[in-house]
Order: C-alpha cells, then structure tokens, then sequence
C-alpha cells in the first residue's frame, strides 16, 4: 500500500519537522559567516570575491576560508573597520 508519508503528498515532509532546530542553527551559522566574509570582501574591494561568497552556500566552510587563509585576518581583527 503507499504510504503518503515518504512521497510529495499530504503530510510528505513530516519527517523533516525533528530537523527544524538543526536547519534553524545551520541557517544562523551559516548567516553570520557569509555576512562576514561578504563585508571584508567589500571593505578589501574583491568583487570576485565577493559575488563567489554571495552566490556559492557552503554552510559557512568557504567563508571562514576566505576570511583565514585568503584574506588572512586574524579572529582578533574580525569585527574591527
């Protein structure tokens, strides 16, 4: 019998709800890093960097990449103008 539980029906994505806190810190993880990284791009006027940040998700990895090996600013220097 099929079970509407697993496919795109009524009730499909009941599932998913346990993964609401987890999706909810990832977002806010994922948020702050990119708004981050987006900001010293700017600052450091790389617009190829900045539109690669913009549009590539990557749950915060690329970001801290760039802010600590590209851009080599120190966690001390992070929230400085």
């Amino acid at each position: 019998m099929f079970n509407q539980n697993y496919g795109m029906g009524i009730g499909g994505l009941q599932g998913f709800y346990g993964f609401g806190p987890a999706l909810a810190l990832l977002l806010l993880w994922s948020l702050f890093w990119k708004g981050l990284a987006l900001w010293h791009s700017g600052r450091r006027g790389q617009p190829w960097w900045f539109v690669i940040l913009l549009i590539v998700n990557t749950a915060g990895i690329l970001e801290i990449i760039y802010l600590f090996a590209v851009a080599k600013i120190s966690v001390a220097n992070l929230f400085k103008k």
